[in-house]
């Protein structure tokens, strides 16, 4: 189980500039691709061999100069029902100001771990200034500067310790854990109890997990499986149904703790920019993907072609990562429920799939003779050897050559593309790895 981390506090106090200090480890997360306007919000943390996540929750307010205070008062609401730790971020240079005083008062009332962070303390004169935010009743001042790093170290080691260090997983028994993951009123509780049944008696449900994050044992249509409760099931807080920082903040768990997501969408309004901030949580977290396009029955044109355009319109917006099955269903009337369990089950067996090292160099070496990476700066590149990485979380492929740093991304994408039309590996990511001979 993963622990998380959010990044309070009003704007321009450096919350961003903290957020890339403590993600800057994993490059990976935090690149800048066009079309990932959002993921500079979500990012991983290790520290001392702990890794845990962070949300910057300043990155969710649209044009965030003329800032409304109670959006800002949501998402500290929010942040303090769905994080493990909050680090509140204050700025020395302006000291006490009325609405670092309402976002301490909602903060100490949640009763959660909070680190009152004084940033931009670039030198010991201004340490002095801190002592301030005493009046915030939220313990010690933690002066640091994210801009240069000062203190961040102390920081961490302050973060790891006060989080929970009893892990217990209990479900790593091979059993697949799936997590429905969609907006609000998608129909992520209808398509759950639609696959639950009524029949209760079948759900055993394990505890002993932080936060009462429940994996809810299920065996049924000859499945057997976990399902990984989404905290959408747990309480309905209304006050933040609006915010689309709210369905991200609810995600986040879910999707890390599963193999496969079941990803919702609702066919009467296509795919949101929502959808595509869930969807690109999925990506970085490496899970297994279905697409559901919920409510299906009440959608008047139901031709070949109305599915084609939808599926394609998917596809399009998920781009490059287009292998993935889409289903078309109804919650309500269980139209085709069973068939997303089935394939939710045949994308976990594809993410485990092992294909032999002789078999891989017999398909693909012959592919890479007849298309080699592009020659670079005159100087010909040769893969002479592929074989796959044993006991990994996804599929993840080695090809050695002689010059791996001139094989690019889309020579990477070409050799993904091969391995998929060669074996299947729908719904799941696949990692490519070019080393040295």
């Amino acid at each position: 189980m993963g622990n998380l981390v959010a990044i309070v506090g009003r704007p321009n106090v450096g919350k961003s500039t903290l957020f890339n200090r403590l993600t800057k480890t994993r490059h990976a997360i935090v690149s800048d691709e066009a079309g990932t306007t959002r993921d500079r919000q979500y990012g991983k943390c290790e520290w001392n061999g702990r890794e845990f996540s962070v949300v910057d929750t300043g990155g969710w307010v649209v044009n965030s100069d003329d800032i409304f205070e109670e959006e800002i008062r949501k998402q500290v609401l929010v942040a303090t029902e769905e994080a493990d730790l909050v680090l509140f971020l204050v700025d020395v240079t302006n000291g006490v100001t009325d609405l670092d005083t309402d976002v301490a008062n909602i903060l100490r009332r949640s009763k959660l771990p909070v680190i009152l962070v004084a940033n931009k303390t670039d030198n010991n004169d201004q340490q002095y200034y801190a002592a301030e935010f005493y009046k915030l009743a939220l313990g010690d001042p933690y002066c640091i500067s994210a801009a240069t790093g000062s203190g961040t170290g102390d920081l961490l080691d302050l973060v790891v310790s006060k989080l929970n260090t009893v892990e217990i997983d209990e479900t790593e028994d091979g059993t697949p854990r799936f997590a429905v993951v969609g907006r609000p009123n998608v129909g992520k509780s209808s398509i759950i109890n639609a696959f639950i049944g009524e029949d209760r008696n079948i759900v055993t449900e394990i505890a002993g997990t932080t936060r009462d994050s429940i994996y809810t044992k299920y065996d049924k249509f000859g499945f057997d499986f976990y399902l990984v409760d989404t905290a959408g099931i747990r309480r309905k807080n209304k006050v933040t149904e609006d915010l689309e920082f709210y369905s991200v903040m609810r995600s986040i768990r879910a999707i890390e703790n599963s193999d496969v997501c079941i990803l919702m969408l609702d066919a009467t309004r296509g795919i949101e920019a929502q959808d595509m901030n869930i969807f690109q949580l999925i990506q970085k977290n490496n899970k297994s993907l279905v697409v559901v396009v919920n409510k299906w029955d009440v959608v008047e044109d139901k031709s070949q072609k109305a599915i084609d355009t939808f599926e394609n319109a998917i596809r399009q917006r998920m781009a490059p990562f287009v292998d993935f099955p889409i289903i078309f269903a109804s919650a309500l009337t269980k139209q085709r429920i069973f068939k997303v369990l089935e394939t939710a089950k045949q994308v976990y067996l594809n993410r485990k799939l092992k294909i032999g090292t002789s078999k891989l160099n017999e398909v693909m070496l012959p592919v890479i003779e007849a298309t080699p990476p592009p020659s670079v700066k005159g100087k010909y590149i040769k893969i002479k050897y592929v074989s796959q990485i044993p006991d990994t979380q996804i599929p993840s492929f080695i090809f050695y050559a002689n010059l791996p740093q001139y094989v690019k991304e889309p020579y990477k994408r070409f050799l993904e593309n091969k391995l998929r039309e060669n074996w299947t590996l729908t719904g799941t990511p696949v990692n490519i790895f070019i080393r040295q001979k």
